[in-house]
Order: structure tokens, then C-alpha cells, then sequence
């Protein structure tokens, strides 16, 4: 039995007259189907759908310039099909292939112009029109449903006609989530549990990030940094007038914003984010200083990128002049004077009778200096691990603590607390020699910290000289030695140098986060989830996050790790 003739492509067959149309059409009432309308005198009817044209076997490359002007011009006479053809190939979507986290390129070309997603195997392809890269992967795979990036509408092709249908707003929230002032309220709570695909729970926000290479020391200040609620709802919030395309933000502020609506939604598929598309073009910002295949100081990442953000998002050397400033901003009284020794003293001292030189400095974070590392052992010839509580170290502002600077005394008061304080514990030191890391242990409470022995003059409401600690970074030493010489048992000089390791690249880093609000009483309400029922505690918790792996812990482990980075929320702000 021969075969039947194969139908002409869509883009090239003879436009019916309408006329003729409606007079050989057996009904003219018009269906919608999927936001389409059929019988209607301006469809096209057509029996059966076409049969798939074969692919071109030549080296010919596909049209570039393939816009999706071109496109509509070229099949501008689309097919229509009824629905039940229409949703067959919806069943071919593979949710578990998607990810929009990397860069929008297409996989042939590497063109970030006119892009598509294959919803069958995850990739990117540019174009839609005949012999484009998109085309010929549905023609060679018979992949059939596309979305476009850009314009985030799906079509099917080798056919080209648009495809609208409820069940893929999911994907739509994946690739670009949006959300309302109820939703950032309900963030802060902390307790909404969230499932994946493969119905694991999770929390939105303390999610894992991938760790390309070496980009944890990135990682954790990302976590850092949008955990923070201004922060968070100022790239969340659809009506921030920095953010909105007149005002032309940067390829930063923008794949930072990106990053912030993934890592917060609540409809992922899978419980981790890849945050390949904001390094990339951090490590373009900073001229390759920051990189993700080698380990870097998370403190010089917070500074660089919350300077870069200040002045990317229109800040001067103004008071409240971006959401950077507002949320961190405090000011530092240093007085100065010329080191003169006395007899009687140990140590030069201050002199009321000579000059004093006195400035005010705006600072962003403030850095605090441990004490020496104890040169003694214990009988396992290891060097004891000391413990200062964080008081001592804070008393460097007390107005009282000098410090000698080469041939100057200086010392610190602050005269303005910021919202949310930012302390920097310095725990490494270079010389011509070597870098030495101080394993001292930081006590800390995590709760009500006053420091307003530190400030003059003094807030009028007492509950603005109060912090309650919201974020925590630690220096892992599961893998480093805590000696600073950064030799541990069974591991010798020789065998480091032997296998090209050192103590920097050994070190990991990871960072405990606050969920929830905290509760003055130690009874915690219990909630139900929305979705399911879940009983989940309300209150405070702490969220251990190291790249893709997310933990609840005990507040007792936040205080064990050698603390590099930390975030203080001011009391006021942290019961609203």
C-alpha cells in the first residue's frame, strides 16, 4: 500500500480565502481551546496535523540573525490544530531536566540573543524560525515544546504555533519568580515548608548553593548578605524604583536580583541554586580577583561587592544614599597622637596635655583584633585553643583602648550604630614569612548584646544599642589544622609540600543562619503548613548551610567554630 502524500510545511502552504473557508466550514461557532479559537472565520482549518519535514544533512550554518521579528514574518501564517493535539505534547515535558540557574547561551552558537529552552532535555537553543539551532534539535530529537526565555511564552515546534496552558505557570515561577508585599511579610517567619518534585521538604531561603569548584568563601557571603531583610526585599520587591528598566541597573544588580528571587521561592523543583550566572559576572567586575576555582578571604568579597552594589545602585558619600548605606552604615570617632614613652608607664599612653588629632569616619564593618595566639602546649605537644569572650574584643571602642600604630596612638569610639552591625574578627595575619591563622575561640551570646558602652552619645531608646545576632560565618577545620603553623597529626611538612597542598586551600568555609523571629517566652507555638498539615515550631531556629548541604542545629553549635564574619540585627528591628 503506498504511502500518503506528506503535507506541505505550515510556513509554505496557500492561504485559504475566508470566504471560501467559512462556506465550506460545517460550523461556524467559535471554541476556545487553551486561549486559541477554533472554527472561527479567521483560523485556518486543517484536518491533520503535518508530518515532520526531515532534516538537512549540509554544513549549512543556521541564520544568526534569526530574531523573533524575522520569525513571525516568516511563519506568520501559523497552523491551528484542536486541542487534543495541542496537549499531547505537553506530556513530553521533563521538569527534572529544567534549570534556568546558568547563563542564557545558546549550547551551538553561544549567542544570548533570541533564546530558547528545550523542555524535553533542559537545553538552550537560539532561534525558533526554519534552520535555526532550536529547529533542528526538534526536528533531529522531536523535542516538540520550547519556551522562550524572554518573553516567557512556550510554542511547539518544528511547527511554530504558541502554546497556552495553565499547568506550565509552574515553570514560569521557576524561571522567573515574582512576588507581592504579602509574600516578603511572610518570609521573615521563617516557617513555611516548601516541596520539591520529589516531594522533599524544604525551607525557601535556606537552601543549598552549588559549589562549582572552590566558591564556598563566595557562597556563604551570597547567603550572608541576602538573608539580611532589607537586602532581601529590597531585590524582591517588584516597585524598587532601582531595579526597574529605566533606571538601567547593571548586569550586577540585576543577576544579583535574579539570584536573590531564586534562592527565596517557594516553588522550586529542586532545593538547591547554582549561582554560576552572578560569579561569572562578579569575577568580570573584579577583573578576575574573585574566582571560583580558586579559595578566597570572604571578608574581601563583603567588602568589595557591598561598595560595588553602593555605587551600582546610584550611592555617594551621602547618609541613607542606597538601601547599602541604610543597612550599614554607622560612624567611628578616632583620635590620634604621636607616641611619646614615659618612664613611669610600661606602655606609651595618651596625653590629655599634648595635641590630640580627632576625625569622624563612616564605616561599613567594623574589625576586631584577638589576642595573641598562647605559645605554650598541652602534655599532647598541641597548642591549647584559647576562648575570649566577644566583650573584650569589643572594648577596642571603648573610647579608653589605644593601639599603636607605628609612630602614632590611636583610639576608637563609634558616635552612630547602624541598623545591622557587621563584625569582622580577624583571625589571620601575614608577614614576609608566613600567613598564620589564630584558632582563638570567640564567646558569644546570641541574644542582647549592649554596646552601649561603646557608643557616645548614647541613643535615646535603649533597644538601639541592643543586637541579636542573625548570621555567623565560621572557617571549617574538619579538613585544617587548628595549629597556626598548619601542620595537624600525621601531617607533615614534607607530605603538604609532596601533594601541593597548603593551608589556605584547605580551608572551607560555612555559615549559620537565624530562622524565624525570636520568642520571649521559651514556649514555642506550633503552626500548621498550608500544604500539608505539617506541624512546623514557630520561633527561633538555626540553619547550618555549607554549599548544598542544609542542617537544623542546636544553638550550642553555633558558638564552636572559629568565627570570621558576623551579623548583628538590631534588637528593635529583630522583633518586627
Amino acid at each position: 500500500m503506498s504511502s500518503p502524500p506528506t503535507s506541505p510545511p505550515a510556513a509554505k502552504r496557500q492561504r485559504i480565502d475566508p470566504s471560501l473557508e467559512a462556506i465550506s466550514s460545517p460550523s461556524t461557532s467559535t471554541q476556545q481551546v487553551n486561549g486559541y479559537s477554533n472554527g472561527s472565520s479567521s483560523a485556518l482549518a486543517v484536518s491533520s496535523a503535518p508530518e515532520l519535514p526531515v532534516a538537512s544533512t549540509s554544513n549549512v550554518p543556521p541564520n544568526e540573525s534569526d530574531d523573533d521579528e524575522g520569525e513571525e514574518q516568516e511563519i506568520k501564517h501559523q497552523e491551528e490544530d484542536d486541542g487534543t493535539h495541542r496537549d499531547m505534547y505537553l506530556d513530553t515535558i521533563s521538569r527534572q531536566n529544567l534549570d534556568f540557574d546558568f547563563e542564557r547561551l545558546c549550547s551551538k552558537s553561544l549567542s544570548n540573543i533570541n533564546v530558547y529552552a528545550c523542555l524535553v532535555c533542559g537545553k538552550y537553543f537560539q532561534g525558533r524560525g526554519r534552520g535555526s539551532w532550536a529547529y533542528r534539535h526538534a526536528v533531529g530529537e522531536n523535542h516538540r515544546v520550547w519556551l522562550n526565555l524572554s518573553t516567557e511564552k512556550f510554542y511547539v515546534l518544528p511547527e511554530g504555533y504558541l502554546v497556552s496552558d495553565p499547568s506550565l505557570n509552574d515553570i514560569i515561577h521557576v524561571l522567573n519568580p515574582r512576588y507581592t508585599t504579602k509574600d516578603l511579610v511572610k518570609l521573615s517567619k521563617g516557617n513555611q515548608l516548601s516541596y520539591t518534585l520529589g516531594n522533599q521538604p524544604y525551607r525557601p531561603g535556606y537552601i543549598g548553593i552549588n559549589n562549582i569548584k572552590k566558591n564556598d568563601y563566595l557562597n556563604v557571603i551570597i547567603q550572608l548578605l541576602l538573608h539580611i531583610p532589607p537586602i532581601r526585599n529590597f531585590f524582591l520587591d517588584p516597585n524598587t524604583p532601582e531595579l526597574k528598566e529605566e533606571r538601567k541597573p547593571t548586569e550586577l544588580v540585576m543577576r544579583l536580583a535574579v539570584l536573590a528571587k531564586r534562592l527565596w521561592n517557594p516553588k522550586l523543583f529542586k532545593s538547591q541554586i547554582s549561582p554560576h550566572e552572578f560569579l561569572h559576572e562578579v569575577n568580570k567586575r573584579s577583573n578576575g580577583k574573585f574566582k571560583t576555582t580558586e579559595q578566597g578571604d570572604p571578608v574581601e568579597f563583603l567588602s568589595w561587592l557591598i561598595n560595588t552594589l553602593h555605587r551600582d545602585l546610584g550611592g555617594n558619600k551621602k547618609k541613607n544614599s542606597s538601601i547599602i548605606y541604610k543597612s550599614f552604615q554607622g560612624q567611628v570617632q578616632i583620635q590620634t597622637q604621636q607616641v611619646i614613652i614615659h618612664k613611669e608607664y610600661s606602655r606609651p599612653v595618651f596625653d590629655i596635655g599634648r595635641d590630640i588629632q580627632t576625625i569622624s569616619s563612616p564605616f561599613l564593618f567594623l574589625a576586631l583584633d584577638l589576642p595573641a595566639t598562647p605559645l605554650f602546649t598541652d602534655v599532647n605537644e598541641k597548642k591549647i585553643i584559647p576562648q575570649v569572650p566577644l566583650s573584650t574584643i569589643l572594648a577596642k571602642f571603648d573610647g579608653k583602648t589605644t593601639q599603636e600604630f607605628g609612630p602614632t596612638l590611636k583610639r576608637h569610639h563609634l558616635t552612630m550604630l547602624p541598623p545591622y552591625l557587621i563584625l569582622h574578627i580577624k583571625r589571620f595575619t601575614k608577614n614576609n614569612f608566613v600567613s598564620e591563622r589564630n584558632p582563638t575561640i570567640v564567646n558569644f551570646p546570641l541574644r542582647g548584646v549592649d554596646v552601649s558602652d561603646y557608643v557616645d552619645p548614647k541613643p535615646s531608646d535603649p533597644m538601639h544599642t541592643q543586637y541579636d545576632l542573625l548570621s555567623n560565618v565560621t572557617l571549617d577545620t574538619t579538613k585544617a589544622s587548628t595549629e597556626t603553623s598548619g601542620l595537624g597529626p600525621g601531617i607533615t611538612a614534607s607530605k603538604k609540600k609532596k601533594n601541593g597542598e597548603n593551608e589556605e586551600n584547605s580551608l572551607t568555609w560555612k555559615i549559620h543562619i537565624r530562622a524565624g523571629k525570636n520568642q520571649d517566652t521559651d514556649n514555642s507555638a506550633k503552626i500548621k503548613n498550608e500544604n500539608d498539615g505539617e506541624e512546623e515550631e514557630e520561633g527561633e531556629k538555626w540553619i547550618e548551610l555549607q554549599d548544598l548541604r542544609v542542617e537544623k542545629v542546636t544553638p550550642e553549635i553555633v558558638f564552636l567554630g572559629e568565627t570570621v564574619i558576623q551579623v548583628w540585627e538590631r534588637r528593635d528591628l529583630s522583633r518586627m
